[in-house]
């Protein structure tokens, strides 16, 4: 990962920009939409700033100016001078989905962004406002913290009641919560046969199961690099072997390399 990817509450802040033309505009359109307030020069409190000079000794100049200041600067078309790049952006609200590239490539970016965004129902958004709405009732249903995540994991898995694909999900959570079964869940374990130590080159099953796993099982010489893909609250236990009756659940054993 070449760059931190974080979002921005800009609500109230001041944020300048320099320079002008249609991608200064563009990025002005995404500032005010996120709440923030633009100038055209530096003023105290401004958080961010955006340079768009055609001129390339000018704008490395005004993006030095603003860095002098404090500012972190995105000088556009200029990777190179950025502190920050902006992503292209998936807006389902508040589900926000960014892909950048680190300046590489704005049109492979919008490609992807493309193909996102014809995945993804338009009610996104509303199914994310509803389980936000829903957090007591989901807790006064499943106390337990790892009940109620299993619980929601299920519902939001592919052909889930809930399944974010879906465009009618979000109707069907009242149903969902009075529904879904209050058993505790089955004792399950997978195997996953590490065939290198980078966890990049984990395969979609893995590291699809090691963001499920209650429990994960693994070998001495598993890598922590491995170990730190799995869900943060996921029991871990170094052994040599596999568990002959893992715990209720989803257990994974992390065999050792090869």
């Amino acid at each position: 990962m070449h760059q931190l990817p974080i979002f921005l509450n800009l609500t109230g802040r001041t944020v300048v920009f320099v320079g002008t033309g249609e991608a200064a505009d563009a990025k002005a359109r995404l500032v005010a939409r996120a709440g923030g307030r633009i100038v055209s020069a530096w003023e105290p409190g401004a958080s961010l700033g955006f340079v768009a000079l055609d001129d390339a000794d000018a704008a490395r100049a005004a993006a030095e100016a603003l860095r002098a200041r404090g500012l972190l600067v995105n000088v556009v078309d200029r990777p190179d001078l950025c502190d920050f790049t902006t992503p292209a952006i998936v807006d389902r609200a508040p589900v926000t989905i960014a892909i950048g590239t680190g300046g590489a490539s704005a049109g492979l970016a919008k490609a992807i962004r493309q193909r996102i965004e014809a995945l993804l129902p338009a009610r996104l958004g509303a199914l994310a406002s509803a389980l936000h709405a829903a957090r007591a009732a989901m807790t006064a249903r499943w106390p337990a913290a790892a009940d109620r995540r299993r619980a929601i994991d299920a519902a939001l898995d592919a052909g889930g009641a809930l399944d974010p694909l879906d465009g009618g999900a979000v109707e069907r959570l009242e149903t969902w919560l009075t529904a879904a079964p209050d058993a505790a869940p089955p004792a399950r374990l997978e195997t996953i046969a590490l065939a290198s130590a980078d966890p990049d080159e984990l395969t979609l099953r893995a590291a699809r199961l090691l963001g499920q796993a209650d429990h994960i099982f693994h070998a001495p010489s598993v890598p922590p690099a491995i170990l730190a893909r799995a869900r943060a609250d996921a029991a871990r236990t170094e052994v040599e072997a596999p568990p002959a009756a893992p715990p209720p659940g989803l257990s994974l054993w992390l065999a050792p390399l090869n």
